[in-house]
Order: structure tokens, then sequence, then C-alpha cells
């Protein structure tokens, strides 16, 4: 199977998790795409969704699935989203799409977080995909030498020669090198920075499900 055909698989499983009647909360990238996709052919059967992005946002209304601001949505049963890198514990990387912030938030709200996410994704040691940090954009230099002074390569991330900048106007740094031994630990450490908004180490809140893509079907990992 392609790696498409994993996500796919993977997002057609997660469609057993959406309550209906409810809101849910969806993440941002290729994988939450095709979940978003899967979605659509049962819209009439929820209330609407908390987006973790712009992108996402613009994908489910194109669906015509309803988007709710999330400071009007007390509860959510569930948030769906991939990941960069997830271990056996449910701790995550996540933030490639440069919407680790928003996904953090949504995914704080939901009682319950399903990892959707292809074989290649699990690992034994987070830190090969480089870790996202959002940093406010007068702290870069700053937290670029607190970032180096953990260990790794702290380097901003360009898009088309300049800065990317995310949906909420900050900036990305990528920590390249790390083997993460402790990611409750560094999540802690990197978020009390001054200047960071979030690093993309999901493990204080890790994943409570994941559902895993491989050649011999999906997996489920409880966690």
């Amino acid at each position: 199977m392609t790696q498409d055909e994993l996500k796919l698989a993977v997002a057609q499983a997660a469609i057993a998790y959406v309550v209906e009647d409810e809101i849910i909360g969806v993440g941002t990238g290729s994988t939450a795409n095709f979940f978003i996709d899967e979605l659509a052919k049962i819209k009439h059967k929820i209330k609407g969704a908390v987006a973790s992005s712009e992108a996402t946002a613009s994908r489910l209304r194109g669906h015509g699935i309803a988007v709710y601001d999330l400071n009007d949505v007390s509860s959510m049963s569930v948030y769906i989203d991939g990941a960069d890198e997830i271990t056996a514990s449910g701790a995550m990387i996540k933030g490639g799409g440069a919407a680790l912030t928003r996904e953090k938030i949504v995914a704080s709200v939901a009682k319950s977080f399903v990892c959707i996410a292809d074989g290649s994704k699990l690992v034994n040691l987070l830190g090969k995909f480089p870790l996202p940090v959002e940093v406010i954009p007068m702290a870069r230099q700053s937290v670029i030498r607190a970032l180096n002074a953990i260990g790794g390569d702290a380097k901003l991330r360009m898009k088309d020669g300049a800065a990317l900048l995310t949906d909420n106007g900050n900036i990305i740094v990528d920590i390249h090198g790390l083997q993460i031994a402790d990611p409750i630990a560094l999540e802690a450490q990197i978020n009390n920075i001054v200047g960071v908004v979030t690093v993309g180490l999901f493990a204080a809140q890790g994943a409570n499900v994941c559902l895993l893509g491989t050649e011999d079907g999906v997996k489920t990992l409880q966690f």
C-alpha cells in the first residue's frame, strides 16, 4: 500500500470515533485532510467542527461542514488529527504543518485525542523529525540561543525565501538532531522559554488512541 492509501485507511477508521449530533475537533495536515473528506460523507450526522487552522476551516467549509469558533464551544467529545511522530506511550511531535499551537489548544478542550497516522510515524524515540517551536518574532534570536543550549540545531523555518508565518502571525523554529528521552520534561522546559508560544511536543497531554495504518490493516493503540 502507498502512504496515501494508509492515510486513507486510518481516516476511514477514525469515522467510528465521531460522535453524532456533536461538534468535533479536526486537525491539520495531509492525513487530517483525508479525514475531512471522509467526514463530509456523514456531515448530516454531526453539528459541525472546530478547526485547528485556517486551511482546515477552508476545507471543512468547502464540504459544507459548519465551522465553530472554539470560544463558542464548551466541550468536545473528540479531537482527530495526525502526527509527525508518535511513541508507544502516545507522546507525539506535531507541527510539520505549522499549526501546532491551535492544534494543542483545540485538543486540550476535547475529551479524547484520536491520532491517525501511517505506520512510519511510530517511533521508539522522538526527535528524528525536527521539533517545531512557535515563537514570537521579536524573540527569534534569543529563543534560538536558548534552544541551541538544550542540544540540537535550531533553525528558522523558511518559505519562499522568507520566514514562514503561522496563522497566529508568529514564526516557527525547528530543532534538528534531538533524541528526546523525556518528552514531558522537555515540553515543560521549552514552554518556559520566554518568547515561546508553544512547542510541538504533545506529551503532557498526548494521544488517547492511535489508529496506525500498516500493511496488515489498521492497528489500534490505546494509551
